[in-house]
């Protein structure tokens, strides 16, 4: 076995692990400076929208233009007045887009264009796209968005609880609002193709997280029922255990996304890629943290301020304390450090082999769920 499968095999044990639970305020902390950053992004840059969202103009020159990139910008600003993209295609040829501009003066700009490029007027496709129908596609974009967000709080308060429902929403909005601020600050395009990858990271997100929820849910069945240990302590342990699945995923979805952004859109120079590329790249990386940092710690301290849970966690504390969880020596115990503040913090969330006897204890180590 290998040795990520072998230290897989022992976080899904429960014999080591990291106490993400513990470390939640961290986690939140830099989650919070990131978002800060990436809306201060976008309320000082805005949006890049492409011409499908505010309408204007792209020109398709003739095959083999000797014009450079960088002269065709030149002149399509000098025509129009406006910012415009260019990209050379695989032919040789020039796709020149003008984004909020009227379909009234693109003649006059296709006139101006085939006078710089040297080339007839007739040998430019113009294709037009016009405000009205880019506002419309910007809403059916929103109300997309909106739509799948609703259905995913229905399905998982349905399916698990509310609390798992309220902690997947702001991990969704948390990648949501990271990506768009990235798009701001790095000033790429946001194209139906963005949209099209948000959508995409936004369920490899959700899967993530209901990894570890259903994890968790079957771990916490008849919680109650025992004293070995706290919803904190299992909720860590479910993450812990799903902890190099979602690292092998993501890693495994990164390397083709990464390939499309650093090498077709950066290398190669096809521009039209990073618009999907780039939302998938970070849309992904940041579904991957928030499954494992934000919201399986958002349920642990949702699900820690429910009296059920704190009394379960004084019995947890005090049949630790006399040492009778386990019948192990007093040199053994795990130190009770907490003094019982109330806080996650105060139970340790990784329980190791010291509080999982091995079989020949008939399975009473074994977590709520996991009885034969």
């Amino acid at each position: 076995m290998s040795k990520l499968g072998g230290l897989g095999a022992r976080l899904h044990h429960g014999e080591v692990g990291y106490d993400f639970i513990k470390s939640r305020k961290i986690w939140y902390g830099i989650s919070l400076l990131i978002t800060v950053l990436a809306v201060v992004g976008l309320a000082v840059r805005g949006l890049h929208m492409g011409i499908e969202f505010q309408g204007g103009a792209v020109f398709t020159t003739p095959k083999n233009m000797s014009a450079s990139v960088a002269q065709a910008e030149t002149y399509a600003e000098e025509a129009s007045g406006h910012d415009a993209v260019v990209q050379k295609l695989g032919d040789g040829s020039l796709r020149i887009q003008i984004a909020a501009i009227d379909t009234g003066v693109s003649d006059k700009i296709k006139t101006e264009l085939s006078q710089d490029l040297k080339v007839s007027p007739e040998q430019i496709n113009a294709d037009l796209v016009g405000p009205s129908w880019g506002e419309q596609i910007a809403n059916k974009a929103w109300l997309g968005l909106g739509i799948f967000l609703f259905l995913v709080v229905i399905y998982l308060a349905v399916a698990f609880e509310w609390r798992m429902a309220v902690a997947a929403f702001v991990a969704l909005i948390h990648d949501i609002t990271i990506t768009v601020g990235i798009y701001a600050l790095v000033g790429f395009e946001v194209t139906p193709g963005t949209v099209i990858g948000l959508l995409t990271i936004l369920g490899y997100s959700l899967y993530d997280t209901v990894v570890v929820f259903d994890s968790l849910k079957e771990q916490t069945h008849d919680i109650t029922q025992q004293t070995r240990w706290t919803y904190s302590e299992i909720a860590n342990r479910s993450i812990n255990g799903t902890l190099v699945r979602s690292v092998n995923t993501t890693v495994v979805a990164l390397l083709p996304v990464g390939a499309l952004l650093f090498i077709g859109g950066g290398v190669l120079g096809a521009g039209m890629l990073n618009d999907i590329s780039l939302s998938l790249f970070v849309g992904l990386a940041a579904g991957a943290y928030s499954s494992i940092f934000i919201a399986t710690p958002l349920v642990a301290d949702l699900k820690e301020r429910e009296p059920s849970m704190r009394t379960l966690k004084k019995r947890v504390l005090a049949k630790r304390a006399q040492g009778t969880d386990t019948g192990e020596p007093a040199e053994n115990r795990v130190p009770d450090d907490s003094h019982d503040d109330g806080s996650a913090d105060a139970v340790p969330a990784v329980v190791g082999p010291r509080h999982q006897p091995a079989s020949r204890n008939r399975g009473r180590g074994r977590p709520p769920g996991k009885r034969r």
